[in-house]
């Protein structure tokens, strides 16, 4: 949440109106993922992880959804997300299952803004401040058509898969400064699926993949017309949904708590890290988020100044959920 950045626009708004290259990090293109040998045409979905229990499926198929932070401060990271994805896919279409077959993967974009309207609270200030208003996605997945998608996803067999994701991935720095980016996971995969925005994407044989890029914390809330303090804390909120909410949420989804996995690229903290992409303040909440992902989540800094290692780390988090994966609601 940017309560500072959007009181800083407020106050001008007010003040007017009274007066009148970076590197991949990809250094050889591959991923080294649970009992992967790291190199090219290492296998996804091998064997089973030495944690799981039960039986598993090979996996075969994986659904990644990317949740990227659109708001004032991300344009740096955007951009060195679209660099480091070219060799993102090459390590997906290097990898094998155990028969031997490739992967068959899809990937979609949205962000972490919903439409909303909130008041900044300002005790002691002589002048009220009005509403605002930002419009986000509301989890719809991108198709912008300067990128020339095919649907609202990219699928392996498409032609420019690398360079239509980085086109994609440049979702803008105008969206909502109140990062949601769980409640835009739920919108985007249950509202946006029962609207038909992005119906089709999820295949119930497939591993669901989640990566989530944002510089705050998540402030996931369901209210509309709200007030917020300048010292407002997301992890404190009243109305802050819980992160448990979006595990379950999660788990209904992919019909199983085993059958998906998530990494997360944020503010480690404690409080705030800087790089070149600029400043991150810590995602105590998010951290809460992969903790109860358990073996299947993983967090990265943004702060590394470089996203290639947390791409690498979320891929090599997909490939042991891969190598484990369950049968549907086999918890």
């Amino acid at each position: 949440m940017r309560t500072l950045g959007v009181l800083a626009s407020v106050l001008l708004a007010v003040a007017a109106c009274s007066s009148s290259g970076r590197d991949s990090g990809f250094a050889d293109g591959t991923a080294g993922g649970p009992g992967s040998s790291g190199s090219s045409g290492s296998n996804i979905g091998g064997t089973s992880g030495s944690g799981s229990t039960g039986p598993t499926e090979e996996c075969t198929k994986m659904d990644l959804v990317f949740i990227v932070d659109d708001s004032g401060s991300m344009s740096e990271e955007q951009t060195n997300l679209a660099s480091n994805f070219p060799a993102f896919i090459k390590v997906l279409d290097d990898f094998r299952t155990k028969s031997g077959s490739k992967i068959d993967y899809r990937v979609a974009v949205t962000t972490t803004g919903r439409d909303v309207t909130y008041t900044v609270s300002i005790p002691g200030f002589p002048v009220t401040i009005p509403p605002t208003t930002e419009k986000g996605d509301n989890g719809a997945f991108r198709n912008n058509a300067k990128c020339a998608p095919k649907r609202r996803w990219i699928e392996r067999a498409d032609d420019k898969v690398a360079e239509t994701f980085s086109c994609i991935a440049q979702v803008g720095t105008s969206g909502p400064g109140y990062e949601m980016p769980l409640e835009s996971l739920k919108l985007a995969l249950n509202d946006r699926m029962k609207d038909g925005t992005n119906a089709g994407f999820l295949r119930e044989d497939a591993l669901l993949a989640i990566i989530i890029l944002t510089d705050e914390d998540d402030c996931s809330r369901t209210d509309n017309n709200f007030s917020v303090g300048t010292a407002d804390s997301c992890e404190a909120g009243p109305t802050v949904q819980p992160v448990g909410a979006y595990k379950s949420m999660l788990d209904t989804v992919a019909k199983g708590a085993g059958r998906w996995a998530a990494g997360v690229i944020a503010g480690p903290g404690p409080g705030e890290c800087s790089s070149s992409f600029g400043k991150a303040v810590e995602a105590k909440r998010l951290k809460d988020f992969v903790a109860a992902v358990g073996k299947n989540g993983t967090f990265s800094s943004i702060c590394d100044g470089n996203l290639g290692t947390g791409l690498k780390k979320a891929l090599d988090t997909f490939d042991g959920a891969c190598r484990s994966l369950p049968p549907p609601n086999v918890k």
